[in-house]
């Protein structure tokens, strides 16, 4: 009788890993989570803290980028078999928005979508096209039937019941009909989005500003996402937004979303 096991998935835009590191070996040390995904690391390669997360019993594969986008896979249940970091057809590698390795029989993939503001310009455009790109590789993973998960920081607010007071964002990128229409036809495709999948009719965000106590007022938005393949849906157990780090002086303005899967 083979032994089922639970794997916990997180997905934590820290917001720049150097000045936020004692914020993130806090979180890793308290919540614990098997896999994580770190967006928005917002430094090089070279100064990636490697060390200091052996230390805490992860291992991790990242791809940097002085002072902007960054993101990395961290793992405590196994080595991280790296498969891609950037996505298929991108012109633009040196932007660090994407990476990609399979551990525990699945495959992870990790996002920092491109925020696109201000809308409309050339910012924006290349968020749809990035999303088209996105779109594609999804379709072609679920034609493959790959047990696969699409974590991280989409920048996409995909409806009304995602946000604080949507009439203050009409104008913003992130509740732009055209970003939203693209995260619906990723979902479309066959995508659970494990959130909304098991929290129906909650407001559950992921974001607060810094500024005029959002946080304190719950004035959030959610647009950090975990979508899960076909394969893996129904191992899915749990799924929530882990708080508490957002509660914390000199935090991120992110806080974890993360699921439970049963495999």
């Amino acid at each position: 009788m083979t032994k089922k096991t639970k794997l916990r998935i997180a997905s934590y835009n820290i917001n720049g890993i150097g000045s936020r590191l004692e914020i993130l070996l806090r979180w890793l040390d308290e919540f614990r989570p098997d896999v994580a995904g770190l967006q928005e690391l917002k430094t090089t390669g070279d100064k990636f803290p490697a060390d200091a997360l052996a230390e805490l019993g992860y291992c991790a594969i990242w791809h940097g980028q002085k002072s902007w986008n960054g993101v990395a896979l961290l793992s405590r249940v196994g080595e991280l078999h790296e498969t891609r970091r950037s996505l298929p057809g991108d012109p633009d590698t040196s932007q660090s928005r994407y990476i990609e390795a399979a551990v525990c029989g699945i495959l992870i993939g990790n996002m920092y979508a491109p925020n696109g503001n201000p809308w409309p310009g050339p910012k924006f455009d290349y968020k749809l096209a990035w999303l088209d790109r996105l779109n594609a590789y999804a379709s072609e993973l679920l034609a493959n039937a790959v047990p696969a998960i699409l974590i991280g920081d989409y920048n996409v607010i995909p409806t009304e019941r995602d946000v604080y007071k949507p009439e203050r964002w009409m104008k913003d990128a992130l509740f732009s009909p055209e970003a939203r229409a693209k995260y619906a036809e990723l979902v479309e495709q066959g995508w659970t989005d494990a959130i909304r999948k098991l929290h129906p009719d909650e407001q559950l965000y992921t974001f607060w500003h810094y500024w005029r106590n959002a946080f304190q007022r719950d004035a959030g938005i959610r647009i950090d996402h975990l979508l899960l393949s076909p394969v893996l849906a129904p191992k899915l157990k749990a799924a929530g937004v882990d708080r508490t780090p957002r509660g914390w002086e000199k935090t991120s303005d992110h806080a974890p979303a993360w699921v439970e899967l049963e495999l």
